[in-house]
């Protein structure tokens, strides 16, 4: 296999889906040279195989507004890849939401939940609704449309959906009421439920707490302890949220979080007072971290910043993908950077991993960082399927287990001559050998 002219293959057909091209790129460029270790891989054509999706469906969802005016969304379901076990990932709703979004985040799903060891195949789906400035009423009528052109599709031994930007507890309920109305039946179809319905406990926290829980593995390769050590963190939503709650219940200093309107910068760190504001400013639904510093007087606020100007010993990316460019990466490394956790799925651009890679930088791709989140939606999904419910410390102790599993295998695959551990290489192979090795297994199906 030869990675260029799988690429270039891909452009021929895709050549505007530059985020599904640039996921693909990342892991053909890592596995090339163990991918053609195996003559059985390259005689079956596993790689020509997993690179495209299983399926797409693309669907017109009509639903009506407060006014009474008819209103129509495109939605999409990426079924990528299930040769370890159902297809799983979120469901996101956001005006970017595109197929090339989807199909990169469904791809990069595919090899995260192959490293949690759970039975998970990838997918992804979602929406160009915008639930931002909509009621509850008109969020439950586009959830129910939404779900009524699906649910046929979805199930939990064949594709179990869950949330990501734009879908909370509150979407996932809308569409687990809807689909157990229209299959009637009760299962764990969607993950991310409410606790008093069949939802895990610390689903929530799951992705924040997984990343930091990572990073300190990062950091115990070098005989580093998080305490002590600032964090800068983009985002405010509950990735953010969980991992600025969990870096500072093990002693790390949160001095930075950012929003679309700016930065906050608080030296002071992040006290559980602020830590659950952070949470009141995401559901205020503007999307400003700005009255975060009217609140907190340590707290100052700069218009159009990111969080990569603070000087600080560990960046985590909670946002989006391709959040911290080139530029970012060279001002981080410049103010001495430690460390950097993707939590976000694909939160640094190529520039940005070169980088971090080419100084020596601890860092980490979102598809072993922010496994945490999808892992407990596997634990989830266990719990439904024996009709029980873990405490939250039952929970927590088998997410310490799988990042902790992620990490060896990142070590496994990762770790060069020098000693310096490519985490994008470890993941990478890691996931995908897996992957591979399932669909050789399997036939030609």
């Amino acid at each position: 296999m030869k990675a260029s002219e799988i690429m270039a293959n891909l452009e021929r057909k895709y050549g505007h889906e530059k985020e599904y091209l640039q996921a693909v790129h990342e892991v053909l460029e890592s596995i090339e040279e163990v991918y053609n270790q195996h003559p059985e891989f390259e005689k079956a054509k596993i790689i020509e195989r997993l690179v495209e999706p299983d399926r797409i469906f693309t669907f017109r969802v009509t639903w009506q507004d407060d006014k009474g005016e008819v209103q129509n969304n495109l939605g999409y379901r990426v079924q990528f890849n299930n040769a370890i076990g159902p297809y799983k990932g979120g469901f996101r709703f956001h005006p970017s939401v595109n197929p090339s979004i989807l199909k990169f985040l469904g791809f990069e799903q595919t090899y995260k939940n192959a490293l949690t060891t759970l039975p998970m195949g990838g997918g992804k789906g979602g929406s160009d609704f915008n639930p931002k400035g909509k009621s509850n009423a008109e969020i439950m009528r586009f959830c129910q449309a939404f779900i009524t052109e699906l649910w046929r599709n979805i199930g939990p031994d064949t594709d179990v959906p869950a949330g990501d930007i734009g879908v909370g507890g509150r979407e996932i309920g809308y569409m687990y009421g809807w689909y157990k109305k229209l299959a009637r039946e009760n299962t764990g179809v969607l993950t991310g439920k409410g606790a008093t319905w069949g939802g895990s406990l610390i689903r929530p926290e799951a992705t924040g707490f997984g990343g930091v829980y990572f990073v300190t593995h990062m950091l115990k390769t070098k005989g580093i302890d998080i305490k002590g050590k600032t964090v800068a963190v983009s985002g405010f939503g509950n990735v953010a949220w969980g991992a600025a709650l969990k870096a500072t219940e093990l002693g790390a200093k949160v001095i930075a979080i950012s929003g679309p309107d700016g930065l906050i910068v608080d030296e002071a760190g992040m006290s559980s007072e602020k830590i659950d504001y952070m949470l009141e400013l995401r559901a205020s639904n503007n999307d400003v971290v700005a009255p975060f510093a009217e609140k907190f007087p340590t707290a100052k606020f700069y218009a159009g910043k990111k969080a990569w100007s603070v000087k600080c010993d560990i960046a985590l990316p909670c946002a989006f993908q391709n959040e911290l460019d080139g530029e970012d990466a060279k001002e981080l490394i410049k103010n001495g950077v430690i460390c950097v956790g993707e939590v976000s799925n694909m939160g640094c651009t190529p520039e940005a991993i070169n980088e971090f890679l080419n100084h020596k930088v601890l860092y980490a791709p979102g598809k072993a960082v922010n496994a945490g989140g999808v892992a407990v939606s596997g634990l989830e999904m266990t719990q439904n399927a024996m009709h029980i419910s873990w405490t939250a410390e039952e929970v927590d102790a088998k997410l310490k287990q799988i990042m902790h599993s992620i990490h060896e295998a990142c070590v496994k695959y990762g770790k060069q001559k020098d000693g310096y551990i490519n985490y994008v290489k470890g993941a990478n192979i890691a996931g995908f050998m897996k992957v591979a090795q399932a669909t050789l297994e399997q036939g030609i199906c």
